[in-house]
């Protein structure tokens, strides 16, 4: 078997890289160990926010594909059809909120640099956060509204993906995992070896989230992709009692924070389903998926400060994933500057089902030599912030 390119990993990343090479004019082949948005994408909350980023690279690439995802999702739902499950796109807006008098005036802060950098930003007082979410702590002491912040259900959006990508000529391999790199006589990256055999490629993309440092490592290249756990925890279905995607302003230190130990911080919204998902926290623990009932625990007060009604409200489940860690906290999309043939689109960390659009447009271009949709430059493996985490020239 040849194709064009070999995307390796079949969750949202790689299904969206696949439909935008594929409907590129590309052959494409996907190969994926396990099952389709059976890892990383299944064991998210959706999240497709502005709100966390601070100005800079990832701001930008969030601020595109949070105009892009509602072009998108109506694409997908006119090519799919009603048989097809909707994706669950929801533009609810998000509601940041501190709530002590030292969380004040940071969120404040970080909302106006946000502002000066093209996100829509609504600062509120108590009485106007409380009408957006009336059951919100009243003891709160700042708020900001996104309206730009927006939810969908992941792994339909996955799959929805990987069913455009077939109607354009992919073919997705499940249970198929890149074995080792097939390289030509100068050393290019020509194909991947399968347990069924080589299948020849102009390109090999490894786009497995949390995986991609080993898939890469498979391929005879090292990449800084480490995993970080986060769990969620899931309540019984309710009357809607929260809004808007709601969370503490100690969100954002978290997401950024190179520490691997234990940080939790509060996110409540609820779904179309009623129920409420609740996180969150980020560890860096290995591929350690033991469920860790302190960790629950961190999670559980943390969202009752935040919305006193909880403490009353059953959980019905929880669940954990691990998120793509990168140690300068921004994606790689693009080429590896060491092994001609080898293109990467991982490390997205928690932002990953937002930004896997865009994060295809951008590695399309790069890849077929077409205008891309922002600069790729900070996105590079080659970037100096992880000269210092990467080997040298094979």
């Amino acid at each position: 078997m040849n194709a064009d390119v070999v995307v390796i990993g079949a969750g949202i990343v790689g299904a969206a890289c696949a439909r935008a090479l594929a409907r590129a004019g590309l052959s494409v082949v996907v190969l994926e160990r396990g099952a389709a948005a059976g890892a990383t994408s299944a064991r998210g909350e959706g999240n497709l926010l502005v709100s966390d980023k601070a100005p800079g690279p990832e701001l930008d690439l969030a601020l595109h594909a949070s105009a892009d995802w509602p072009r998108l999702a109506a694409e997908l739902a006119d090519e799919l059809g009603a048989a097809f499950p909707s994706v669950e796109y929801q533009r609810k807006g998000g509601v940041v909120v501190a709530l002590t008098e030292a969380g004040a005036e940071p969120l404040r802060a970080f909302a106006n640099g946000q502002a000066a950098a093209g996100v829509a930003v609504e600062h509120l007082d108590a009485a106007a956060a409380l009408a957006f979410e009336p059951d919100l702590n009243p003891a709160l002491t700042a708020a900001v509204h996104y309206p730009q912040d927006a939810q969908l259900q992941p792994v339909v959006a996955a799959e929805a993906l990987l069913a455009s990508a077939r109607l354009a000529g992919a073919t997705v391999l499940t249970g198929t995992e890149a074995l080792g790199a097939v390289r030509d006589r100068a050393g290019r990256l020509v194909g991947v070896r399968t347990r069924a055999g080589d299948i020849g490629a102009g390109a090999v993309l490894v786009a497995a989230g949390p995986w991609s440092g080993d898939a890469a490592a498979a391929l005879g290249a090292d990449v800084p992709v480490r995993p970080r756990r986060g769990m969620v925890l899931v309540t019984a279905r309710m009357a809607q009692r929260v809004r808007h995607k709601v969370y503490d302003g100690d969100y954002f230190g978290a997401t950024q924070s190179a520490a691997a130990d234990l940080q939790t911080s509060s996110v409540v919204e609820s779904t179309p389903g009623r129920t409420v998902l609740i996180g969150s926290s980020r560890e860096q623990i290995g591929f350690d998926d033991r469920l860790r009932v302190e960790v629950l625990a961190q999670i559980a007060r943390r969202a009752v400060r935040l919305f006193p009604f909880l403490a009353d409200t059953p959980v019905i489940r929880a669940y954990g994933g691990f998120r793509p860690y990168m140690p300068d906290h921004l994606p790689v999309v693009g080429p590896d500057h060491r092994h001609p043939g080898l293109w990467h689109a991982t490390g997205h960390e928690g932002a990953g089902i937002g930004l896997a659009g865009v994060t295809a447009s951008l590695l399309c271009a790069q890849l077929t030599g077409t205008e891309p949709p922002l600069d790729p430059a900070p996105f590079q493996l080659a970037r100096p912030s992880l000269a210092a985490h990467l080997g040298g020239t094979p």
